[in-house]
């Protein structure tokens, strides 16, 4: 290849080499929650209208189900497959988004798996092996030759974690991150979504980290990557990240050829950006004339770039998925397992007085209110595709009940109550109702963060006087991204019960239904911490330290002192309900452990038993829980956890094997940044609730 032929494939819409017979490719397409129309590569027309679509991650990962993570992503890699027979997408999916949701406010937390770095690594991990394992060469010799049914990148590496706060943008945001925070929080998932999910690419972020653009520091880039991390694939940069770095961010104040030099230098294989946006075609000519760029830099990139295209198949196919086409997208069998994804998901987190579920015998007439109860695009989310069919609540309840009425009373950001008065009538003449209420993108979304945690405009009147003026129990059902103060609707008695069902895919009101009238039990827990609104005079959104420091703390579920999760009175991390009778009384003790040599395996069995008259499933979750005299430790970490069913009355054992580093390992203050340290003595604490129980389940160790 000539210069021009190789700088002209060094962009996201690579442009082959005609001379040669290498034929143009679209790296672009995205697959966070089902085949996208995100991403130029892909498209959807006559011969493929729609695909599956799952729910948004955040919901899915409520589920905390690593079998339902890799089904689902098995799934989507089948329906990506077949839509690239049929010349409608391409074949590297720029998929899963795996950034820690640190702060609720951030307008991506939909697309990601939560604020836990060991929740998100381990769906990292299941999500990227159902879509690039090919059965038989899931290992292989040489793993940079292992074919790959999809390419998937893990993203956005680091630290990102705000788009749009106050004037603040990612463009030009500095995360100011502790070597400690680095390594046991931001980067951690990365780490175990290369090392152990072997995916095929990983995508830097926009993002400076202490004053560094990230796709230009080698460090982070190759170094940890390629050195450390042993990556079998390519580097990409976030769209339009080298303009950013040289236009925004004025990084060493040079010219463009020079912020070509300093990525590709970096490890930047593959420029994501269009037009005068992508610099790697526009300025790499220049860049090697000026000698700033050596032609072999080229040359490597192109590597890592094809070698992947070979594994995929881009050059002479895999002759397992020849076969796939229209018959294999939007299958009965993909439609259900979106369904029970989210069915799994749904959290309860109200249900006074067994308000839930209801027997739709006893309830002829119900009323669906308020801006989602009859939502369909709403359900998707974002980075979605065309789905197969919406089934919105009102076409699902709609086949329960004898009759329903529908007031929609106001949209989503419900600046208008001028139809409030039908919906209380409505209220007053059902004899159940449910107020559906939450966000959608016009709220949360990429480059659109939230200004606060409360449910827009005049959403919470409305709930408040529809409320009041029901005749019969009220179920809220709350579809969103991420948290929301539904604290009022906590302390309202009128509110029987409260559902959380996230962005729960395009069938999700059958899913809702078949949690509200008794069909499936709800085992769903909260991949984040719910805070009240305070929580948004107590830190800004630009302190990323997770340690405790003057007024402001950070750490969800782990907490790093008394800190705003327990001050506000919030809704933790992995809050259990389910429909029950009784409370749990756990008899599972902690498990010390005094010394144990780093390469040790802790081995245990949890027994969980259903006192309960429902049969269900439930997560058990396991924390280390360091010893006090360890400064700047979290009070507790997830180490692991397995979701079970468990029938009426009956009992299941869950085994437990884990590494001691690994589960008892600590990022020491001080220490080299990419390594742990096992501190002892230690406690494993075992799959006790944070809060009441779901089904009467109590648990016992061995």
């Amino acid at each position: 290849m000539t210069l021009v032929e190789k700088i002209a494939n060094l962009g996201d819409r690579a442009q082959g080499a005609a001379r040669i017979g290498l034929p143009k490719y679209g790296w672009w397409s995205e697959a966070l929650h089902g085949v996208a129309s995100t991403g130029h590569a892909t498209y959807f027309g006559d011969v493929v209208p729609a695909a599956t679509s799952f729910p948004n991650v955040i919901l899915t990962a409520a589920a905390f189900n690593k079998t339902l993570w890799k089904a689902i992503a098995q799934a989507i890699s089948t329906e990506g497959r077949a839509m690239y027979n049929l010349g409608h997408t391409g074949l590297t999916f720029w998929s899963p988004n795996i950034n820690v949701a640190r702060d609720p406010r951030w307008g991506r937390v939909l697309e990601t798996p939560g604020e836990d770095p060991y929740t998100v690594g381990r769906y990292s991990v299941n999500f990227v092996r159902g879509m690039q394992d090919v059965q038989g060469s899931e290992t292989t010799d040489d793993p940079h030759t292992r074919p790959l049914k999809i390419s998937t990148c893990c993203k956005h590496y680091a630290a990102y974690d705000l788009d749009n706060w106050f004037g603040v943008t990612r463009f030009d945001f500095d995360s100011r991150v502790t070597q400690q925070d680095m390594v046991e929080t931001f980067v951690r998932p990365f780490e175990t979504c290369v090392r152990e999910g072997d995916s095929s690419s990983i995508m830097c972020s926009f993002n400076r980290i202490n004053g560094i653009p990230v796709c230009a520091d080698p460090q982070l880039m190759s170094q940890t990557f390629r050195d450390d991390w042993q990556l079998h694939g390519y580097i990409v940069s976030d769209c339009d990240s080298i303009e950013v770095i040289y236009e925004r961010q004025k990084w060493l104040n040079g010219t463009p050829e020079e912020a070509v030099a300093c990525v590709m230098k970096a490890g930047l294989d593959l420029d994501c950006g269009y037009g005068p946006l992508n610099y790697y075609m526009n300025f790499t000519e220049s860049a090697v004339k000026q000698g700033l760029v050596r032609e072999l830099d080229i040359d490597n990139a192109l590597k890592n770039l094809y070698m992947l295209l070979m594994r995929v198949g881009f050059f002479d196919n895999i002759p397992a998925f020849e076969p796939l086409g229209t018959n294999d997208i939007c299958t009965e069998e993909k439609r259900e397992l979106a369904v029970d994804a989210a069915r799994q998901a749904i959290v309860l987190l109200k249900n006074d007085d067994n308000t839930l579920p209801l027997d739709a015998s006893k309830y002829k007439s119900i009323a669906l209110v308020g801006p989602h109860a009859n939502a369909t695009e709403a359900m998707i989310g974002n980075y979605a595709g065309i789905p197969c069919r919406y089934l919105s609540p009102l076409d699902a309840f709609s086949t329960d009940a004898d009759s329903v009425e529908y007031v929609q009373a106001c949209d989503v950001k419900c600046t208008n109550d001028s139809l409030f008065g039908p919906a209380v009538a409505a209220a007053k003449n059902a004899s159940a109702t449910f107020i559906f209420v939450g966000l959608d993108l016009s709220i949360e979304a990429e480059e659109r963060d939230r200004m606060d945690l409360l449910l827009p405009g005049s959403q919470t009147e409305l709930v408040n006087k529809v409320a009041d003026a029901s005749a019969g129990p009220v179920i809220l059902v709350i579809l969103s991204g991420s948290c929301l103060d539904v604290s009022f609707a906590h302390a309202n008695p009128k509110i029987g019960a409260i559902i959380w069902a996230g962005y729960p895919g395009g069938e999700g009101g059958q899913a809702i239904a078949d949690v509200v009238f008794g069909r499936y039990n709800p085992g769903g827990k909260l991949p984040i911490t719910w805070y009240k609104n305070e929580y948004i005079e107590q830190i800004p959104m630009t302190s990323m330290p997770l340690r405790p420091y003057s007024n402001y703390t950070y750490g969800g579920v782990r907490c790093f002192s008394s800190s705003v999760t327990i001050s506000l009175d919030s809704t933790e991390f992995c809050k259990p309900l389910s429909y029950k009778e009784g409370v749990n009384a756990s008899t599972c003790p902690a498990l010390k452990i005094d010394e144990l040599p780093c390469k040790e395996t802790i081995e245990f069995d949890v027994g969980v038993t259903n006192h309960g008259t429902r049969g269900g499933s439930n997560v058990v979750i396991v924390y280390s829980k360091p010893p006090a005299e360890v400064a700047d430790a979290p009070l507790k970490q997830v180490v692991g956890y397995q979701r079970v069913f468990v029938p009426a009355g009956g009992t299941a054992k869950v085994h437990f094997s884990l590494n001691a580093c690994k589960a008892l390992g600590l990022v020491e203050k001080t220490h080299i940044p990419f390594c742990l340290q096992a501190r002892a003595p230690s406690w494993l604490v075992t799959a006790m609730w944070l809060c009441h129980s779901p089904l009467r389940f109590s648990f016992s160790c061995s």
